[in-house]
């Protein structure tokens, strides 16, 4: 039987624990409820002999006092912990993992036998033994974990939020597992947050809160407990309790004024349009009949102010025209002088053409120069 009495830890000086007192006897499932930060990690390192902050107080497994021991006589003593994050190596198989666990001398005579009921517990193992541990999920690698801790043969088995990270579906099957490792004769000393869960297969528990055992009791009472449920399963809260209140009764539509069809009264196209077709007739009649009007062919009032203007227009393009006849004729120009254009060239001074010489336009080609840059940063001319 695993025995706590009045363990006190610190990192510092911060206190992680105060005066906390359990028990875990063989073949029991323990599990400890509190928040995070209460300190419930630090109890089970504590026990398993790797807290890095001060310990005091005292740990004993059958009598024999296991506090001041360093972390593998602890595990020859028969204390074996599944770390938070399951601690696995995952470069290694499943079987290798395995192995390891039986590190132990304690455990090193019945190897064989430790594997074959690890592998029985946990069926899936038994097929991916050479499967790299990395590779699987992470509900298989927690029972990698588990599996090894069991190799070394424990008296308590430790575990540390072994169902963080995993769905609910493998959390029932984890938990099941659990039963079978209890059936066993193999103590259980369990964190977990899942306290629904956990509650169910346990046989007693601790309530952990600001580093001090506040309460102590069987799983049964502590699931039915109210400031447990209010606390750890969300039961119990105001917001529960807050009643939602009836809805007002509602009023009385009242009842619509009924309606009476009547049929459409038909009308004739006489009432519609308001005369008789007799009556159109004789009208249009009369309009085919009557002469247009003669104001519509007199001239327009407009038509002598554009006389008018046209006139003066006229008036002014002759008057224009007069004043150009009477400019004096502008004085040739080289370009159009006659008597410098010659009227023949020879051509290999044997033939005379006649006609003014040809021109010939010369177009000169421009010039393209090309630096190269050298790795000096000077240029060169190609």
């Amino acid at each position: 039987m695993l025995e706590v009495r009045h363990l006190t830890a610190a990192y510092g000086q911060h206190p992680a624990l105060q005066e906390v007192s359990l028990r875990v006897g063989p073949g029991e499932i323990v599990v400890i409820l509190g928040a995070n930060g209460a300190g419930k990690s630090t109890l089970l390192r504590a026990i398993s002999g790797i807290c890095e902050g001060q310990v005091h107080g005292d740990i004993l497994l059958d009598g024999h006092r296991l506090l001041g021991l360093t972390s593998d006589e602890i595990v020859e003593r028969g204390v074996a912990l599944v770390p938070e994050g399951r601690g696995i190596f995952g470069d290694l198989t499943v079987r290798e993992n395995l192995t390891l666990g039986a590190y132990a001398n304690r455990a090193r005579a019945d190897e064989t036998g430790n594997l074959d009921r690890v592998l029985r517990l946990f069926p899936k193992l038994q097929e991916r033994q050479g499967q790299i541990a990395r590779t699987m999920s992470g509900g298989e690698q927690q029972m990698v974990a588990i599996g090894r801790a069991m190799m070394s043969a424990p008296q308590i088995l430790m575990l540390d939020e072994p169902s963080l990270g995993l769905s609910p579906l493998l959390c029932k099957e984890l938990f099941q597992n659990l039963r079978e490792v209890k059936a066993l004769g193999i103590g259980i000393l369990l964190v977990e947050q899942n306290a629904k869960q956990s509650l169910a297969i346990a046989d007693r528990g601790y309530l952990l809160e600001n580093t001090r055992i506040v309460h102590e009791d069987s799983a049964t009472k502590l699931a039915t407990d109210p400031a447990v449920q209010k606390a750890y399963l969300g039961a119990g809260s105001a917001a529960a309790k807050v009643k939602t209140p009836e809805p007002a009764a509602a009023e009385p539509i009242p009842a619509r004024p009924t309606i009476e069809a009547r049929p459409l009264q038909q009308r004739t196209a006489d009432q519609q349009i308001g005369l008789s077709i007799e009556d159109l007739v004789q009208s249009a009649a009369k309009r085919s009949e009557t002469p247009p009007p003669t104001a519509a062919l007199a001239p327009r009032a407009t038509d002598s102010s554009n006389a008018t203007r046209l006139q003066s227009v006229l008036h002014d393009i002759e008057r224009a025209a007069a004043e150009a006849r009477k400019r004096p004729a502008a004085p040739p120009t080289a370009a159009s002088d006659t008597d410098a254009i010659p009227t023949k060239y020879r051509r290999n001074t044997d033939t005379e053409i006649e006609g003014p010489p040809p021109v010939i336009e010369v177009y000169r080609r421009p010039r393209v120069e090309v630096y190269r840059r050298r790795p000096s940063g000077q240029f060169e001319r190609d």
